[in-house]
């Protein structure tokens, strides 16, 4: 089977035309993982204040030509894989070559944001942290409210050869810092 050839037969080509045809509903996500294309409903009060608190700590490092997107599709065609990541940080070039419903390659991204809830969390986790060192994805923030012993956030770093040779996880309530190109120190009391 070729790697633009997904568990379920479909070719990458086939499940970006379903992804792209979708009429979904206001607030939901669609994205293609491991088990096909599969729907999100809107996220919660708590997963909304976290993707704020980000998106205005972010708005104060991010350089003018760059953007930082909510529901924006980045691809990940050798993994056949599509997300809309909570919030995403790409050079604004990538809007604006490409028309609307096309996704932005994923390799292109220089942050990643997912903030996990109880019904994604094995996809956060596991699947989209492959998938982003697949990319690959430079920085992957992944902000899990529901991490064991207690809410943490993870910063993974370094992507090599399909995996992530480095992370850095806080306890809500500490700091973590984010490198540049951001160079940012990101407070997490608020999560």
């Amino acid at each position: 089977m070729s790697s633009a050839t997904t568990s379920y037969g479909w070719e990458w080509e086939g499940l970006l035309r379903a992804w792209q045809e979708l009429d979904v509903p206001e607030g939901w996500r669609a994205e293609i993982t491991e088990g096909g294309v599969t729907m999100t409903p809107p996220p919660g009060n708590g997963r909304n204040r976290i993707a704020h608190l980000v998106h205005r700590a972010l708005g104060r490092a991010v350089a003018d030509d760059r953007d930082i997107l909510q529901t924006l599709g980045i691809a990940i065609r050798g993994a056949s894989r599509l997300y809309q990541p909570d919030l995403v940080v790409v050079p604004d070039r990538e809007l604006s070559a490409r028309p609307d419903n096309v996704p932005v390659p994923a390799k292109r991204a220089e942050l990643v944001v997912e903030i996990v809830s109880q019904g994604n969390a094995r996809t956060d986790r596991v699947e989209k942290l492959w998938a982003y060192a697949q990319a690959p994805v430079p920085l992957y923030l992944l902000i899990d409210r529901y991490a064991e012993p207690k809410p943490s956030v993870t910063l993974f770093s370094d992507p090599v050869d399909g995996h992530y040779r480095r992370f850095e996880q806080v306890a809500f309530g500490e700091e973590i810092r984010l490198p540049p190109p951001f160079d940012l120190t990101l407070e997490t009391a608020g999560f």
